[in-house]
C-alpha cells in the first residue's frame, strides 16, 4: 500500500485523479463482466450489494469530505461550518437538478416509475443512467481529494484519496452487476449487457479530472468542493441506494450490507488517510 501511495504521490494531481478514477471505472466493468456467467441475479445478494454500496458512499462522504472540509475552513464556531454547510447543500441541489431533469429509472423499480424529463428511451439506457448519476458525485470526490492533496491543503491527504478510490471502487463492483444483470432479464445480449454495465461507470474520470483541475485553478474552494461532492452522494444514496434497495423483503440483509459497507470505508479511510 506504501508504495501504491508513493506512486501516486508523485503523479501530477490531475493525472493521478485520472488513474484512480480509471481503476473505479475499471472495477465496475469487472462487477459487470459477471453477465457473461450468470443466467439470473440473486435477488438477496442484489440488495445486500446494494446496501454495502450505499455504506460505502455515506462514510466516505463523512470520514473522507465532510470531516476534512470542516478542519480546513478558517474561523470558529458557526462561522466555520459555513462552507460546509454551503457546499453540502449547493452538491445535494446540483443532483437534485439532474435528478429531476435526467431521464432515468431505478433499477428495482417499475417502468411507470421513470423520472425527468419524458422520453421514448428504451428502458435499457433508463437503467444505465440511473446508475450514472451514482458515479458524477464519486468521481468529483475523488478529483477534489487529490487536487487538495496537491495543494498542501490541511485534511488532504494521498493517502486519503487513494482510500476514497479503493473504496469506491469496492462498491462499483456490485453498481456493475447491478445494471449488467437486470439489462439480461429485458433480454439484451451479454455483450450488450456488458457495455452497458461498465459504461454507466465511464463518467467517473471525466469528473475525476474536473474536480481535480478546479481545486487546483481555484484553491479556496476546496471546503466548499469537498462538501459539495459529500452532499451529492449523500442525496444519491437517500434518494436512489436506500429506497432501491428496500423494495422486496430483504431489508435486514440490505441494512446489514450496509453497516458492513460503512465499516469497510471507515477503516480504509482511517487506516490510509
Amino acid at each position: 500500500m506504501e508504495n501504491i501511495i508513493s506512486f501516486f504521490e508523485a503523479q501530477d494531481p490531475v493525472m493521478a485523479a485520472l488513474i484512480a478514477t480509471i481503476f473505479t471505472w475499471l472495477v465496475t466493468g469487472l462487477g459487470a463482466s459477471l453477465v457473461f456467467f450468470f443466467k439470473s441475479m440473486n435477488r438477496k445478494v442484489f440488495d445486500t450489494m446494494l446496501g454495502f454500496t450505499g455504506g460505502v458512499m455515506v462514510a466516505a462522504s463523512f470520514w473522507s469530505l465532510l470531516a476534512p472540509g470542516i478542519e480546513m475552513s478558517d474561523g470558529e464556531g458557526f462561522i466555520k461550518v459555513i462552507p460546509a454547510v454551503v457546499g453540502f447543500v449547493l452538491g445535494a441541489m446540483f443532483i437534485f437538478g439532474l435528478d429531476k431533469i435526467l431521464p432515468h429509472l431505478h433499477i428495482n423499480f417499475k417502468e411507470s416509475r421513470k423520472e425527468g424529463v419524458k422520453t421514448k428511451w428504451h428502458k435499457s439506457v433508463l437503467l444505465t443512467l440511473a446508475i450514472t448519476l451514482h458515479n458524477i458525485p464519486e468521481g468529483l470526490a475523488v478529483g477534489v481529494l487529490f487536487g487538495g492533496a496537491a495543494a498542501g491543503l490541511e485534511g488532504a491527504s494521498i493517502g486519503g484519496a487513494v482510500a476514497l478510490a479503493i473504496g469506491i471502487g469496492l462498491q462499483n463492483f456490485p453498481e456493475g452487476f447491478a445494471v449488467a444483470m437486470p439489462l439480461r432479464g429485458l433480454g439484451l445480449s451479454r455483450w450488450k449487457s456488458f457495455n452497458y454495465g461498465h459504461l454507466s461507470a465511464i463518467v467517473e474520470p471525466f469528473a475525476a479530472v474536473l474536480g481535480a483541475w478546479a481545486v487546483l485553478t481555484f484553491e479556496p474552494i476546496l471546503p466548499y468542493a469537498l462538501c459539495f461532492a459529500a452532499g451529492a452522494m449523500i442525496f444519491v444514496v437517500i434518494e436512489e441506494v436506500v429506497p432501491e434497495s428496500q423494495q422486496d423483503r430483504n431489508t435486514d440483509l440490505a441494512t446489514l450490507g450496509f453497516i458492513g459497507g460503512f465499516v469497510v470505508m471507515m477503516i480504509l479511510d482511517v487506516g490510509l488517510g
